[in-house]
């Protein structure tokens, strides 16, 4: 006798869902048990509880707009959830039914027809949240900064033509002078501090309209810079909260931040965005393929005839953009060498791309480094003996982060950055085989400059 395995198909609204069971073991067409819910906290009860009793071991719904956070976060625990990409769910034109689409989920998922959507835990989720929010704060103090800039010319102050940055320390000081009522001149340009390249009679040209800007105009150069102390106050209280949040996984962000174009900020919003140990993937290809970085391939008749990248996480994709515009610039790393490689052939922006899926790769290999160091410490591994170690790399720790330093006979200057994990202290010597040949042991492409080739005992940095 067949074991019995239930599988549920809910279609998501905003105001009700339509749910669907079968068992899937059994041979031939799945009968389906069809039952109506609301969306509120207690029918959301009403449905986990409904689901227990029909003894249902996996649950796929469809991603309709943000309607299926609150399902998704009342089933966690009741039993395993998919969430479906609308699209590959979708009906022949004029079939469209509710329950016939939940019925379709069951079919498509047990077909594996389905393209599944990454949803991390809780915690990570939180991480998101704040991450996602801060930049765009950062966007909106960005447009602010335009808006004002914009709002200065049509009241004939030419500030921004002496000042590089009109939210930094001398131009608030200013714009502060104006929005209170300030008149003179010659007053107003000497609050700007030493670093301003422009002299007094230039700034004060500048700010020759001073006396003729309406009280109307002060008022709206109020309202610009009080919307500015909000957007600063908000976030550095969400970078505050954010680096609490972190604080179990601060070695994680800390060597992340030491890869050639990023930073604090940008390991931070990766780890929001993929975790910190990326447990979620198989592979460093298959991180590539969900970020949206790798080749795409459009085959007919064995010609594929375009490689344009899939639609993936666009966060992702916009840091790993910035990054790699950022590494290409890091002197004797292979960031820069690879994109120097590409860039005659195939251009700019291809270029910067494949640097990008390059940084995407050494990530998800670094941390795939976790069970290499576990079986290692473990005793599953066999570790390398004194000589070999001294022969492959010399250890060196730099700002808490530690290094390997490969013997590269053509390219001192140049090494190679090779931890256990992101979270892991303790740093396990991979095989001479693994060093070479860039295997899942070694984080071969994360290489750095400007610090002292693997003779030499300083920091560099």
């Amino acid at each position: 006798m067949e074991s019995v395995y239930r599988v549920a198909g809910i279609d998501v609204h905003k105001k009700m869902l339509a749910v669907v069971v079968a068992d899937v073991s059994e041979p031939g067409e799945y009968q389906f048990e069809r039952c109506t819910f609301g969306a509120g906290s207690a029918e959301l009860r009403r449905l986990a509880d409904w689901l227990n009793e029909q003894g249902v071991r996996e649950a796929v719904m469809e991603s309709t707009a943000q309607y299926w956070r609150p399902v998704w976060q009342a089933l966690e625990g009741v039993c395993q959830l998919h969430l479906a990409q609308a699209h590959s769910n979708r009906a022949p034109k004029g079939r469209k039914r509710d329950f016939e689409d939940a019925q379709r989920l069951v079919r498509r998922h047990v077909a594996g027809e389905l393209i599944l959507s990454f949803v991390p835990g809780e915690e990570q989720r939180l991480w998101r949240i704040m991450t996602r929010t801060r930049q765009q704060l950062t966007r909106d103090r960005i447009r602010l900064r335009n808006q004002l800039e914009g709002f200065l010319e049509e009241s004939r102050i030419k500030l921004s033509s002496h000042v590089s940055d009109l939210l930094g320390v001398s131009g608030r000081r200013i714009l502060q002078a104006l929005a209170q009522g300030a008149t003179d001149p010659a007053s107003i340009a000497a609050l700007a501090g030493p670093a301003i390249r422009a002299s007094q009679e230039q700034l004060a040209d500048a700010l020759n309209a001073a006396a003729t800007v309406l009280p109307l105009r002060r008022q709206i150069l109020r309202l610009f810079l009080e919307r500015l102390e909000l957007i600063d106050s908000q976030r550095e209280a969400l970078a505050k909260s954010l680096a609490e949040s972190l604080q179990e996984h601060q070695n994680a962000v800390t060597r992340l931040a030491a890869t050639p174009g990023l930073g604090v900020d940008s390991a931070q919003q990766i780890i929001a965005e993929v975790g910190p140990q990326v447990a979620s993937f198989d592979s460093p290809g298959q991180l590539a393929s969900w970020v949206g970085c790798s080749p795409g391939r459009e085959e007919s008749a064995e010609v594929s005839k375009s490689d344009r990248s899939p639609k993936g996480n666009r966060q992702m994709r916009r840091l790993l953009n910035q990054a790699a515009n950022a590494a290409v610039k890091a002197k004797g790393s292979v960031f820069q060498d690879l994109y120097r490689r590409l860039v005659p052939r195939l251009g700019h922006p291809k270029a910067i791309w494949a640097v990008a899926h390059k940084l995407c790769e050494s990530y998800g290999r670094s941390c795939t480094m976790v069970w290499s160091t576990r079986s290692a410490a473990s005793g599953l591994i066999p570790r390398l003996s004194d000589g070999a170690l001294t022969r492959w790399s010399a250890i060196s720790e730099v700002s808490d982060i530690k290094y390997s330093y490969p013997l590269h006979r053509d390219r001192p200057g140049v090494f190679q950055r090779c931890h256990a994990s992101l979270d892991d202290d303790a740093l396990y010597p991979q095989t001479p085989h693994s060093l070479d040949s860039g295997g899942d042991g070694c984080l071969r492409d994360l290489a750095l400059s400007g610090l002292p080739p693997a003779s030499s005992t300083g920091s560099g940095r």
